[in-house]
C-alpha cells in the first residue's frame, strides 16, 4: 500500500471517529435537554399542585369565616327580636 493511500486511510478513519464524537456529543446534549424539560414539566405540576393545595386552604378558611359570620348574624337577629318584644311591651 503507497503511502499517500495509507495516509488518506488514517485520515478518513480519523474524520470518521471524530464524527462520531460529534454525533455521540450531540447525543448527550439532545439527552440532557429531554431530562432539562421533563424536569421543568415536573417542576411546573408540583408548582402548580401546591398552588392549588393553598388556595383549598384559602377557601377553608374563608369557610370558616362565613360560618362565624352566620352565627353572629343569627344572634343579632335574636337580639333584634327581644329589643322589638321588650319595646312592643314597655
Amino acid at each position: 500500500m503507497s503511502s499517500s493511500c495509507t495516509n488518506t486511510l488514517v485520515s478518513t478513519e480519523l474524520s470518521a471517529e471524530r464524527y462520531l464524537k460529534k454525533l455521540a456529543g450531540r447525543t448527550d446534549v439532545e439527552d440532557a435537554l429531554k431530562r432539562l424539560a421533563k424536569l421543568t414539566h415536573e417542576e411546573a405540576w408540583i408548582a402548580t399542585a401546591q398552588v392549588l393545595r393553598g388556595t383549598h386552604n384559602v377557601d377553608d378558611r374563608v369557610r370558616g369565616v362565613d360560618n362565624k359570620v352566620t352565627s353572629v348574624d343569627e344572634k343579632v337577629k335574636t337580639v333584634d327580636v327581644k329589643v322589638a318584644e321588650a319595646v312592643d311591651g314597655a
